[in-house]
């Protein structure tokens, strides 16, 4: 069973008590991502020094450098103490901070991750000190080709909407940080009725309730960013994110030149917004087409070709929108070839759709994956927080169940002009081009 309370502040507590769990998972949602970083430019291409982007992955990593009560070394030992694990994640559209700990150590896990939030002493040596690690992290990810990838492939197709922003910031974004910025930003967002405390697992609701209640001072976030200078005020909100989309004109391929061992393609297609009826069709048509060893791509390209070793499918989605992804890596002489085979895959799938038996065994895989990932706390409490914070419908696993059985070829059918249309896809692709470049921007844009 679910249970929910609201604060006086605003604050949100969701809960799902597993009775034959000894485990507890619990995180911190706080609606600060990407997507709410004023003043970036459009593309994350040219961020200049002075924006935002990237500060709220930024204040993620400063939130366990030390609080007023205990230092960086400090609060590892006391999270090593708890016997479980304690992390936190930036993504676009919010950042959790979680612990997974034993019924026994639930209300400790809680008051630690409230101290990280409510009481970081965002040190000035420390946030000098922590943008070494974050470019770090930055350059970790340039020399992922296949990250770089999927950072172009979503800049190029979201263009100007803040989606498009990568959620690490740039290397002069994150140079710029001041201690003033980070106050500012997290007084706009680090508010209690833009937080949602979630937990699952063997415990009393009640008793976390109050424990939130007594932990989490937000008002000390607020009060900080007075004291800091050249500040906006705690009452200054972030503007919403514009509702996401492919922008109809602009480039449709990008080519990045990049000494690598592989080419790496990734193709862009439209998707859909979280909680939209066409999202789990397209579950089933992504294990159809590459979500899957069973998979068309995965077959055609990598089993009976040998063409590549990682090719997949996979949709990607936010609260205003989403895409979906097809991406193969393949040498550079035969980039153009595995190109081919993706896009002809499409016009297969838009030509002659697909078989009733692909549909059932998609369909199985599904519901399979479901039922297995939900038997652990993570997993409930990962879904309670991220609906909640997002606005998006709780479902129970029977109601989740239903629709995943639910999809019919018709369904799927649907779906084929909009997830498989050539003439709305876009491109990045990353690696020695050279001469296959002009022959590959070609497939793409004819």
């Amino acid at each position: 069973m679910i249970c929910k309370r609201t604060l006086p502040n605003g604050l949100r507590i969701i809960g799902e008590k597993l009775e034959n769990y000894r485990s507890v998972s619990i995180g911190c949602w706080v609606g600060a991502g990407s997507i709410y970083e004023t003043a970036a430019l459009p593309g994350g291409e040219t961020l200049e020094a002075g924006t935002e982007c990237g500060i709220s992955h930024f204040i993620e990593h400063m939130l366990f450098k030390g609080t007023k009560k205990h230092s960086a070394e400090e609060l590892a030992e006391l999270m090593d103490l708890l016997g479980g694990n304690m992390n936190a994640f930036t993504s676009k559209d919010c950042t959790c901070f979680y612990a997974k700990v034993t019924e026994d150590s639930l209300i400790e896990a809680l008051e630690l991750i409230a101290e990280l939030v409510c009481t970081s002493k965002l040190d000035e040596a420390d946030i000098e000190r922590e943008k070494g690690v974050v470019l770090e992290e930055i350059s970790m990810n340039n020399d992922s080709p296949e990250d770089v990838a999927h950072e172009a492939l979503c800049s190029l197709y979201y263009g100007s909407d803040p989606l498009a922003y990568p959620v690490l910031g740039s290397e002069k974004s994150v140079g710029a940080f001041t201690r003033g910025m980070i106050r500012s930003y997290m007084a706009r967002r680090y508010r209690p009725e833009n937080i949602v405390i979630a937990a699952a697992g063997n415990f009393d609701f009640d008793k976390l309730a109050e424990a939130v209640a007594g932990a989490f001072d937000l008002a000390a976030i607020a009060k900080g960013a007075k004291s800091a200078k050249n500040t906006k005020t705690a009452e200054e909100s972030s503007p919403a994110p514009r509702a996401g989309g492919m922008s109809a004109e602009g480039e449709r391929v990008k080519l990045i030149e990049k000494d690598t061992e592989q080419t790496h393609i990734a193709l862009a297609f439209p998707g859909f917004a979280y909680g939209a009826k066409e999202c789990y069709p397209l579950l089933v048509l992504n294990n159809i087409i590459g979500g899957s060893m069973s998979s068309r791509l995965f077959q055609s390209i990598r089993e009976r070709s040998g063409m590549a070793y990682s090719v997949y499918s996979s949709p990607s989605f936010f609260k205003s929108s989403g895409y979906f992804t097809v991406y193969a890596g393949t040498g550079e002489k035969q980039a153009v070839k595995v190109l081919e085979m993706m896009l002809g895959e499409c016009e297969k799938l838009l030509k002659n759709g697909v078989s009733a038996s692909e549909i059932e065994r998609s369909r199985r895989q599904i519901r399979t994956g479901y039922i297995l990932g939900r038997e652990n706390s993570s997993s409930h409490a990962s879904s309670l927080g991220r609906k909640e914070l997002l606005g998006l419908e709780h479902r129970t696993d029977d109601e989740v169940l239903a629709l995943i059985d639910g999809v019919s070829a018709d369904d799927v059918h649907a779906l084929l002009p909009i997830v498989c249309s050539a003439g709305a896809m876009k491109a990045a692709i990353v690696g020695r081009l050279g001469a296959s470049a002009e022959a590959l921007r070609s497939l793409i844009e004819r």
